[in-house]
């Protein structure tokens, strides 16, 4: 095993995956909000639902196509330069990524094509059934997604034969008590996503005085969906580092920062992790928060680095960071949601053009939250590729040259950046037009309980 293609290998699965979770944290919780979307035109028949319907379909469109394409690699990473892993694990992790496109990437595909051509050709209630199937679609693979990485976190559910890791219980895999925190943690974190970027459109739309009543479904529905979601997420997030603490007390350590077994355990709120002196530096700590945190007790004694041997430690200085880069940003997206859902109810959200300008400018925090949760989880797992069983310097492809590893990430780059660089430009084109009405598609339907009239199929703009 060479080491210069190892890192390499590292580098390049963290830069394509890295990239990928982008698009999936952003159309998971946009899909939810479009059945929504289309639910509520159906129920009230306002031409603005349906009009910033198809604006947001026309961007999950393009986001689920880069999704896609960028997702597509990772499977072939796992033949190319994690054979071991594949050949080890491959009776189980084959069958959850299997499950993974039969029934999700199926579902959303088939139905997104409902989405994209049969708005004139099926009937409305068969529109929103494929809306919400594209939603449920988005909703399981990121299910078998999480299924498949917290067996590797927390490996259960297996035997070894013959050197091979095969299922005996799926069951357990499926119904792990990880899955359980970690699945809806991530879930959370997509319709965070999804709302604080509807929320920051409709706070760019209002800066300028444009597409006013989309704006303000956009910036209201936004912020009191972030405002619920929010806390939850962070329960969520508290119930996972439980687990963490449990399962992986070498990775709670290293994202504490702890070096010594300590009662009445202090919390690190900040500091410079010196690895080769077991110690921190500039260390600003809270005396026993750090017990509250970790067991919800004053005086639990916690674990230190130093109890565990150095070829067993995690790296110590991205899951420090990341993890307080990831609660700071959770923190902040609480406060903004809070007080743009108080100014919203008041009616005096639109009036304060710096919390619009705040709104808006908050569009990068929930992906830096969600790329900074991964980072602490799949770094905070090292040296280990599936915890506890097989290392990462052991799943790698045997006789894989530093020179193959460093041209195939060169390629990745260089292709991802482009792809990335023409999608985000062609979103902000779209972003940029605003949602327009097609009055031939926004007139709503007649029924029993909401006969048609006038008024009600003016157009929002002249209301």
């Amino acid at each position: 095993m060479d080491t210069t293609a190892l890192m390499l290998s590292r580098l390049q699965f963290a830069f394509t995956v890295s990239f990928h979770i982008i698009f999936p944290s952003f159309t998971i919780g946009l899909a939810a909000w479009l059945t929504v979307l289309e639910a509520l035109y159906l129920i009230t028949g306002r031409p603005t639902y349906r009009c910033v319907f198809d604006f947001w379909l026309k961007i999950f469109g393009i986001a689920f196509g880069m999704g896609v394409v960028s997702g597509i690699v990772l499977a072939f990473e796992f033949g190319t330069n994690w054979s071991e892993l594949s050949r080890l694990s491959g009776p189980i992790q084959g069958p959850l990524l299997s499950y993974e496109t039969f029934t999700a990437f199926m579902l959303e595909a088939s139905f997104f094509g409902v989405l994209l051509f049969g708005k004139n050709r099926v009937k409305p209630g068969l529109y929103l059934f494929s809306t919400a199937m594209v939603a449920l679609g988005t909703t399981l693979s990121a299910f078998w997604i999480m299924v498949n990485n917290s067996w590797m976190q927390y490996p259960v559910g297996y035997t070894i034969q013959n050197g091979v890791y095969v299922p005996d219980d799926w069951l357990k895999i499926i119904f792990s008590p990880v899955v359980w925190v970690r699945f809806p943690h991530m879930l959370l974190a997509a319709y965070v996503t999804g709302a604080f970027c509807v929320a920051a459109t409709g706070a760019w739309y209002s800066l300028r005085g444009m597409c006013r009543a989309e704006a303000r479904v956009m910036l209201r529905m936004g912020l009191f969906l972030a405002a619920i979601l929010v806390p939850v997420q962070l329960l969520f997030g508290h119930l996972v580092g439980d687990y963490v603490h449990r399962y992986q007390p070498i990775k709670f350590a290293a994202i504490e920062a702890r070096w010594h077994d300590e009662q009445l355990a202090s919390e690190v709120l900040l500091a410079w992790p010196d690895a080769a002196h077991e110690k921190n530096d500039y260390a600003i700590s809270v005396p026993v928060l750090g017990s509250l945190i970790s067991s919800m007790t004053l005086d639990s004694k916690e674990v230190g680095l130093a109890d565990f041997p150095r070829s067993e430690r995690s790296p110590i200085v991205i899951p420090f960071f990341a993890f307080r880069v990831m609660v700071g940003c959770g923190l902040l997206m609480l406060l903004v949601a809070w007080g743009g859902t108080l100014l919203s109810l008041k009616e005096r959200l639109l009036q304060r053009r710096a919390l619009l300008w705040t709104v808006f400018l908050c569009f990068p925090l929930p992906f830096i939250a969600t790329l900074t949760g991964w980072f602490t989880a799949e770094v905070g797992r090292q040296p280990w590729t599936v915890y506890g069983v097989l290392r990462t310097a052991d799943a790698i492809t045997p006789f894989l040259t530093p020179r193959a590893a460093a041209g195939s990430l060169l390629v990745f780059c260089v292709t991802y950046v482009f792809i990335f660089a023409f999608g985000t430009f062609y979103i902000y084109r779209l972003l940029k037009g605003g949602p327009t009405e097609d009055p031939l598609h926004t007139l709503p339907a007649a029924s029993p309980s909401r006969p048609l009239s006038a008024a009600a199929d003016l157009p929002s703009t002249v209301k």
